[in-house]
């Protein structure tokens, strides 16, 4: 069986998988695509009495080869649509040195549909293959999931516990800066609970009940999503007394300057 895409006539080179598909491919191709081809071809080659084009069995299977050659020739790049796939792909790619195909698939490992939705796979990933700006950007998507209660898959098993470690101390020390910046401005006052110029200051009731589960949340969650979303603060006028929405909507520009700092605290490994 040949590979729909790689049937070429002008081949002179068989790539064949490990279910046993055919690739009639060009060394000339692999050789620039690829230093491990390169450095192949110069091997001396045993004679042969008939002048046939050589084959290479290779342990990648037909959907891997198939995905990696297309990353390396003149061709539109394959769709890749889970992150299964790239691993298997971007093992292949660093396997046979193919820079092309690495650099297609590093841009593909952080594109939103995989980073937003699996952030720790793709950190694994990336650690795995050493791809520093990758993890990077992947470490500021698991801000906001809980990491120690996030699947396990077994992209794990090929990271350090220098690369996992990392990712902890990223998280326990925003959470730590983050729950420090809670702190309310003497200018924040409910006129029901704390309006009393006579009395010492004292936090509205909603500033008790939103520093407290914010305390809660960031730690767990080391980012503003949810502690400054309009459910979040409902809960806590809700918890407070009948004027204190009102004080929340006046605290506007202290809230959005408590998010700002909270945002700016180091978000990467």
């Amino acid at each position: 069986m040949t590979s729909s895409y790689f049937g070429f006539t002008d081949a002179d080179l068989v790539l064949r998988s490990s279910d046993a598909v055919d690739f009639r491919a060009h060394r000339c191709i692999l050789s620039a695509a690829s230093p491990f081809f390169r450095h192949m071809f110069t091997l001396p080659q045993a004679a042969s009495p008939e002048p046939e084009i050589p084959v290479v069995d290779v342990s990648e299977s037909q959907a891997v080869l198939e995905t990696l050659l297309r990353f390396v020739y003149p061709m539109p790049d394959p769709p890749i649509r889970t992150l299964d796939s790239l691993s298997s792909v971007l093992t292949a790619a660093a396997k046979y040195d193919m820079i092309p195909a690495i650099d297609s698939l590093r841009r593909l490992l952080v594109a939103p549909e995989f980073v937003e939705a699996a952030p720790t796979r793709v950190y694994a990933i990336a650690s795995r293959f050493e791809l520093e700006e990758e993890a990077k950007i992947a470490s500021r998507y698991t801000l906001g999931i809980n990491i120690l209660d996030c699947p396990l898959h077994d992209d794990f098993k090929f990271i350090t516990a220098y690369s996992y470690h990392r990712l902890l101390v990223l998280h326990h020390q925003r959470s730590k800066a983050a729950v420090e910046l809670l702190k309310i401005s003497d200018q924040v006052k409910c006129m029901q609970c704390n309006g009393s110029s006579y009395n010492s200051f004292s936090a509205p009731k909603w500033w008790d009940d939103f520093q407290r589960r914010a305390r809660e949340e960031l730690a767990v969650r080391p980012t503003t999503d949810v502690v400054f979303s309009m459910t979040f603060l409902a809960r806590s006028a809700q918890a407070g007394c009948t004027r204190c929405a009102g004080s929340i909507l006046d605290s506007y520009h202290f809230l959005e300057d408590l998010k700002r700092k909270i945002d700016e605290l180091p978000s990467t490994i």
